[in-house]
């Protein structure tokens, strides 16, 4: 064998033993690949299965009883039913459904007459593409019923678009952007920033001061909490002046949740930063754990209640679900405090949590 050979041999077992050695490096390699193949494949559909879909029924009816049924056993829809439309609509404005149905009370005898019936179809128009989704499935649901009855008359359909009536996406898409760019300031500019400071030895320097893990923390936190938050007030400038998104809600409660969300991503940001003090291995950290949950799992562009029930599970620890959450309901909705509050708690809960977990990791030693 000649001596080039061995060289190469030799540095072919070196950098072997490099990639052994080096965990992050096996994780990119293999968990990876499989983690976004999981997260694309299960969390990523434009389909609109199991929609939480209100039915009013004024009358009861042979008619309604079977049209009724016909939702029951679609594939597409979980119905609910409501004693009147006050209450259905009640809870359309709080989220808990994405649209309703209403039979009115003359549906049996207009169809039984021959006459073309009239039937109410409300739909949440905050997600653009689900809202026409969810009216088109319950066009073919009425189509489908009505071949089966032999109905010769068609069903005047009446639909009603709520909170974003031209059924604009960049109106749902806008807002949404919001909490993934302040995910980049957060989570990933701040792990990044800090492993950097570990390569270059300024945080040793740090370490042999006479200041305290404490008062490291709140240094790191202030600027980026600040340059966080002004990113946020330069975006949603730009998302009402520019691209006209209406804003309905209250920008006191805004500023609130972006405060909770800001937090709790500076707070996941020093926890990767105390695992990972090399700038690539912090940056991938950051991505799998921040930015992709944020982008995919948020309800960002992908509804969430079309995931699988795990991948569902899985979103409930994203922080950036409750800032989506709270953002399209401020922009399209407004002030509504029973979808507001319950999101604006979870934030909290999540800012503590992140924080005292990155408070606990961080000690004042070189190890």
């Amino acid at each position: 064998m000649t001596a080039r050979l061995l060289r190469l041999r030799g540095l072919i077992r070196k950098e072997g033993l490099q990639i052994l050695r080096d965990p992050s490096s096996i994780a990119i390699a293999f968990i990876l690949p499989a983690m976004l193949l999981m997260l694309f494949g299960y969390g990523v559909s434009l389909d609109a299965r199991n929609v939480a879909l209100g039915l009013v029924v004024e009358q009861k009816s042979a008619a309604a009883a079977s049209l009724t049924a016909q939702f029951r056993h679609s594939p597409y829809f979980a119905p609910q039913d409501f004693a009147s439309a006050a209450a259905v609509q009640q809870a359309l404005s709080r989220g808990r459904i994405e649209g309703f149905i209403w039979l009115q009370g003359d549906f049996a005898r207009q169809l039984s007459a021959g006459h073309d019936p009239q039937i109410g179809l409300f739909v949440d128009g905050v997600n653009a593409n689900n809202a026409r989704l969810i009216e088109n499935y319950v066009q073919q649901s009425w189509a489908d019923w009505a071949a089966q009855q032999g109905a010769k008359t068609a069903i005047a359909v009446q639909p009603r678009i709520w909170f974003n009536p031209a059924v604009s996406s960049r109106d749902y898409l806008v807002p949404g952007l919001i909490a993934v760019i302040m995910t980049l300031t957060g989570a990933l500019l701040t792990a990044m920033v800090i492993a950097r400071e570990w390569e270059r030895g300024t945080m040793e320097a740090l370490m042999v001061t006479r200041v305290s893990m404490d008062e490291i923390l709140v240094s790191k936190i202030i600027p980026y909490f600040l340059l966080g938050m002004g990113g946020m007030v330069v975006a949603v400038l730009i998302a009402v002046g520019l691209f006209g998104v209406p804003l309905l809600g209250s920008l006191l409660v805004l500023g609130l949740a972006a405060s909770l969300f800001m937090l709790a991503s500076l707070g996941m940001g020093l926890l990767i930063s105390t695992v990972a003090k090399n700038q690539f291995v912090a940056g991938q950290i950051a991505i799998i754990t921040t930015f992709l949950p944020a982008f995919i799992l948020s309800g960002f562009i992908f509804d969430i209640s079309s995931m699988p029930v795990p991948i569902q599970w899985l979103t409930h620890i994203v922080a950036a679900r409750y800032f989506v959450a709270i953002l399209q309901t401020l922009f399209l909705a407004g002030t509504v405090w029973s979808v507001l509050v319950p999101n604006l708690f979870a934030l909290l809960m999540m800012a503590v949590f992140f924080l005292g977990a990155a408070r606990l990791a961080a000690r004042k030693r070189l190890d």
